[in-house]
């Protein structure tokens, strides 16, 4: 506990269910976080809600100590980072300590010129995390589209036409049954039966 009654924290964020927690976890044990007051949340990259921090910012109060591993813990992009930073300093008073980045550490520099240097930081070091999430997803764009390129099939195998489509494709186009029958025959919806027909006739 910090003196004058205040409160020491640590919240830790893994993206997925199967991210590991220990690294964070080993880290805020370090600088002697209580157990009871380290905050946990496994979210999914689609659901961001995450309750434990809700509850973590609910209770904390001014001149509490936060601890988080890395600045990217406070939200998913450069906007979502300085909300939550600007939050919890100016608007709850809390202190947060940045362990993977020392100079992010609101108990130094209290006056006006401590407070311009810790906020230039995080602002670079956001727009950092952000800068490298947005080009991990281009990278990651641009391989999918050069395996694309080579040949590379993605999602399920196409299944196999049944060995009746052939015939009954032909026979459709010499009119001798309707599409509906053509379909049927080959025991398709009708609008499967023609995309098949449209991919088959479609030129290289």
């Amino acid at each position: 506990m910090r003196a004058g009654g205040a409160n020491t924290y640590g919240y830790v964020r893994v993206s997925t269910r199967e991210q590991k927690e220990d690294r964070q976890l080993i880290a805020l044990r370090e600088m002697e976080v209580p157990e009871k007051n380290i905050f946990l949340d496994k979210q999914s990259g689609k659901n961001f809600e995450r309750p434990q921090y809700q509850r973590l910012v609910r209770r904390m109060k001014k001149d509490d100590l936060l601890y988080i591993k890395s600045i990217d813990r406070l939200g998913r992009n450069y906007e979502e980072i300085l909300e939550q930073w600007r939050a919890l300093t100016k608007e709850k008073g809390v202190d947060i300590v940045v362990l993977d980045m020392p100079l992010l550490d609101t108990r130094r520099g209290k006056d006006l010129m401590g407070t311009f240097l810790s906020d230039i930081v995080l602002q670079v070091l956001s727009f950092v995390a952000e800068n490298e999430r947005i080009n991990i997803r281009a990278r990651q764009a641009e391989g999918i589209a050069a395996a694309k390129a080579r040949g590379v099939r993605f999602g399920r195998p196409p299944r196999p036409l049944p060995d009746q489509f052939h015939q009954a494709h032909q026979d459709w186009r010499s009119k001798k049954i309707t599409l509906q029958q053509a379909a049927k025959t080959c025991a398709m919806p009708v609008t499967t039966f023609y995309d098949h027909v449209i991919r088959l006739e479609r030129p290289d």
